[in-house]
């Protein structure tokens, strides 16, 4: 539908998952898309999986200089920068299997999982703004929070605090871009039980796969677990000119569960959920 045409995106966390699908739809719609991530096997092969409208570019987006470096490069390069998606995120449990309850986690791995799920926020933010000004003052950021960023997670403490963190980051953003007068809007997507690589090792590849997956999707109203494409979705919508009043929103995606479900949050929701 050419719905981006002309648009230079940078994506984070774009190897995989929600990153990857993000990538594949804007370069669907006409975009030119930087990917950024810190495996950069990875990145680099989804890059040239998606041809000439797509590059990979490392990004560690807990780096302020790597940032200042990535999108001046992307202004040299493209004369301008219109859409960042700050997807980058972990849950904590990315490196084993932790204390990340609020009596028990480290003050070490609290600091871990800010770094990366929101300090990169932060970043992401800053010198998207600087590079969007630089672009004509217009654009669209947008931020992958979580379910688990509106609820409380027990388990989870850090990744719930983060995520909520960068939901109330996106609104100041966006009221920010409002009073400097810039056609730049800022809104989060709040996934959740979005089927993901991580997934992956819980639900196996034997016969009972199909078993476990429904196990997991019983505490969602719809029954199911959303894609990294119906959440790619989400984005192309927000990155487009067709909702550039919208700013400071938050949209779920979540099959209901924020809707009135009994189910307890869980933190296994996928990179972004």
């Amino acid at each position: 539908m050419n719905r981006l045409l002309g648009k230079t995106a940078l994506v984070t966390g774009a190897a995989r998952g929600i990153g990857e699908a993000i990538a594949r739809a804007f370069v669907g719609e006409g975009a030119f898309v930087v990917l950024t991530d810190i495996d950069d096997a990875l990145g680099q092969a989804v890059a040239e999986g998606l041809g000439p409208a797509a590059v990979y570019r490392r990004l560690d987006v807990r780096d302020e200089a790597q940032w200042e470096e990535a999108t001046a490069a992307v202004l040299a390069e493209r004369g301008g920068l219109h859409v960042v998606v700050n997807n980058a995120g972990i849950t904590g449990f990315d490196q084993g299997v932790v204390p990340q309850d609020p009596e028990h986690a480290s003050l070490e791995e609290w600091q871990r999982v800010h770094r990366t799920n929101l300090d990169g926020v932060f970043l992401g933010c800053k010198h998207a703004i600087r590079a969007m000004r630089r672009s004509g003052g217009a654009g669209s950021i947008i931020n992958l929070s979580s379910r688990s960023g509106m609820v409380g997670i027990p388990g989870a403490a850090a990744y719930a605090s983060s995520k909520a963190a960068a939901r109330n980051h996106t609104k100041t953003v966006a009221l920010y871009c409002a009073e400097q007068g810039l056609a730049i809007r800022c809104n989060s997507i709040h996934p959740a039980a979005i089927l993901t690589p991580m997934w992956e090792p819980l639900l196996g590849s034997g016969p009972e796969r199909e078993a476990r997956l429904r196990e997991f999707a019983s505490d969602c109203p719809l029954r199911s677990l959303g894609t990294p494409q119906e959440v790619a979705a989400v984005a192309v919508l927000l990155a487009s000119d067709g909702y550039a009043y919208m700013t400071g929103a938050e949209l779920n995606l979540d099959g209901g569960i924020l809707a009135g479900s009994v189910a307890p949050p869980q933190v296994a929701d996928g990179p972004g959920g």
